[in-house]
């Protein structure tokens, strides 16, 4: 019985949880990565995060190609079999999710997509509970792609984004 602490995998593809404010345009961007930063705070004795950058993007500038990489990483991390959390902006969160899933039929694992609606470092931000909720959901969700939000879990093909009440919802037959 292996004993060894759980590994997940965590790819960060940018997003608001990525995002910093810029003094120079007075604005939100994507400009260097600080999931290092998030997980840094975290007490996670009995689990290995394996962090991977992609890209540090805002998900509406997400290309197919940007989303074919996401892909290769996760085929490339297939062996041995381990979680996989994808730090992802929230506007294409779902699209990427719905992209991955026909092209990952036989999945062991949880695939997880998280993101956040404030950026790290704002009051309220949600970036370090979705993470946090999102590394105990790939330890304990079965095979399959998932969204993680605000203490909620999604099968990918049955949720979306409402932008009017800044929260993911689900589109499950007889959900509200």
């Amino acid at each position: 019985m292996n004993h060894g602490p759980h590994r997940i995998h965590l790819l960060s593809t940018g997003g608001t949880m990525e995002k910093v404010y810029s003094e120079q345009t007075g604005s939100v961007v994507n400009d260097e990565s600080k999931i290092d930063r998030y997980l840094a705070r975290l007490r996670l004795p009995a689990t290995e995060v394996l962090v991977t950058n992609l890209m540090n993007k805002d998900s509406l500038d997400m290309t197919v190609a940007d989303r074919q990489l996401v892909l290769q990483a996760i085929l490339q991390r297939s062996s041995p079999p381990a979680p996989i959390v994808i730090s992802h902006g929230t506007d294409t969160m779902v699209e990427t999710g719905l992209f991955l899933q026909p092209r990952l039929p036989h999945l062991t694992v949880p695939i997880i997509l998280t993101g956040a609606m404030t950026p790290l470092g704002f009051e309220g931000t949600d970036g370090l509970q979705n993470l946090t909720e999102s590394l105990l959901a790939a330890r304990l969700l079965g095979p399959g792609i998932y969204v993680v939000m605000h203490n909620e879990v999604f099968p990918v093909d049955h949720v979306k984004k409402d932008r009017d009440r800044g929260r993911f919802i689900s589109t499950a037959p007889g959900s509200l």
